[in-house]
């Protein structure tokens, strides 16, 4: 064992010994503890130890199971299979549309619209990062935008990876914008009975603004490797332009593209058409899609679904979300949200400090999606007590989820399923530290100026 990771090791046993005896302090069961140990294994060691992260979701689940903390019902229940089997469809679509050179074929366009300017063109990119996580959810969107980053990034010479820290930035922002934007958004709004026009009034303009400043702070954060693409563009404009627009066949792969991002966009008009139970054709589409990419492959159809489909990462969620679950298995969620509620004591502003500071840090450590699903009980708990705080926690803990997100690299189902992207194309892992550094500073400003609009607009939201 190396002298490093002797020192991980330490660490892991520390913060596990401290986070046991403090929830022995706070009054939790045996039973609690134990649950809240093991997640705090799971966790901790997949920062710690990356590349070995699923080891210990094999064995973070196995030791919930063996302590009665979880059982079989509820770790089905708890690991989230609908996400799972649309990420599964997504990334088969993806892989389709990669491997038959469409995004090569979209950089070419961007390069011919835009013009010779590097920095101009990740502007570019990063906006429609933002609106195509708005439009159709942050998976999709990172999914495609990674992909045709990694492209550009490998025609013309750079590391692809700050670009991706970049990509990943803006889509974490861009789907707070809407309903459908992030799982985060959808549970919200169908807890808080907000429709998708007060998304459009409250949510939009605060990510509107939160984007802009964001990708200002990113062109001076990445400025020397804006500055390196930007060089090897315009050396290489003419040549690349060329080879990258002059495609083979392309119809198939652009009536797929399109066909599957309109279905996603109208995908709850289907369901109120059909009568089906509510992103029942979310996961429909996703999978009619990856079948016609299937279809079209023909002979090639099983390497698509072998090699395209990143099983690593989807393991690693499904353990992740069942792992959390058992928080609400064994009751701590109730303990955390009674305790939340004496904290803040009726004051609106002080309970949207905490409400913004716990999820934004639960969404950090946890995935945003878990988090909410830990602080919605907690944020009823408070409506309850005081009625007219009613809108400004909802658009709290929305902001808390999304903008917390970029903080590390598991504080959104985008950022690891950027990071099993780069893996699988072999460019890489993103480390701890250089995920936090510029994630540190996006998640302050944005997470700063979302707070200072909602207390500006607290009077109409009451």
């Amino acid at each position: 064992m190396t002298r490093t990771n002797l020192d991980k090791y330490i660490t892991l046993s520390i913060i596990l010994l401290a986070v046991i005896t403090l929830s022995q302090y706070l009054g939790f069961s045996i039973q609690q503890s134990i649950s809240v140990g093991i997640i705090t294994l799971f966790i901790t060691s997949t920062f710690l130890f990356w590349n070995n992260r699923l080891s210990y979701g094999f064995i973070g689940v196995s030791l919930l199971l063996t302590f009665g903390v979880l059982d079989i019902e509820h770790l089905i229940k708890f690991a989230n299979l609908n996400i799972i089997i649309f990420l599964i469809g997504m990334m088969i679509i993806v892989g389709y549309l990669e491997r038959n050179h469409f995004f090569e074929y979209i950089i070419g366009k961007l390069i011919e619209k835009v013009g010779k300017s590097g920095k101009l063109l990740i502007i570019v990119i990063l906006v429609i990062a933002a609106l195509s996580a708005a439009l159709i959810d942050e998976v999709t969107s990172i999914l495609i935008m990674t992909a045709i980053v990694i492209h550009f990034a490998s025609e013309y010479k750079v590391n692809p990876i700050p670009f991706v820290l970049m990509t990943v930035f803006a889509t974490n922002i861009g789907s707070s914008a809407t309903v459908v934007g992030n799982p985060v958004g959808v549970l919200i709004a169908l807890k808080g009975g907000l429709t998708f026009s007060d998304f459009l009034r409250w949510a939009t303009p605060i990510s509107i603004i939160a984007l802009v400043v964001a990708i200002l702070l990113l062109m001076f954060l990445f400025r020397k490797q804006i500055a390196e693409f930007d060089r090897n563009l315009k050396e290489n404009f003419h040549k690349k332009e060329k080879e990258l627009v002059e495609k083979h066949n392309l119809l198939a792969p652009a009536l797929l593209f399109i066909g599957t991002l309109l279905a996603l966009i109208l995908h709850s008009n289907i369901e109120h058409l059909l009568g089906l139970e509510k992103n029942t054709m979310l996961i429909g589409i996703a999978l009619i899609g990856a079948g016609i990419a299937m279809l079209l492959s023909k002979d090639e159809a099983q390497e698509l679904v072998e090699q395209r489909v990143d099983w690593w990462t989807l393991m690693f969620f499904m353990f992740l979300f069942a792992s959390v679950g058992s928080l609400e298995f064994t009751g701590v969620i109730d303990i955390f949200s009674s305790q939340i509620s004496a904290l803040t004591g009726g004051n609106i502003i002080f309970t949207l400090i905490v409400v913004m500071g716990v999820a934004g840090i639960l969404s950090a450590v946890l995935d945003n999606v878990l988090a909410v699903a830990v602080m919605v009980p907690i944020i009823e708990d408070l409506i309850a007590a005081s009625p007219g705080t009613s809108s400004p926690l909802w658009w709290a803990l929305l902001f808390a989820a999304t903008l917390f997100g970029n903080l590390t690299f598991i504080g959104s189902t985008a950022n690891i399923v950027a990071l099993g992207v780069l893996k699988k194309r072999k460019w890489g892992h993103i480390s701890f530290m250089q995920w936090i550094k510029p994630g540190f500073v996006i998640t302050a400003a944005t997470a700063v100026i979302a707070f200072v609009l909602i207390m500006i607009q607290l009077p109409l939201m009451q």
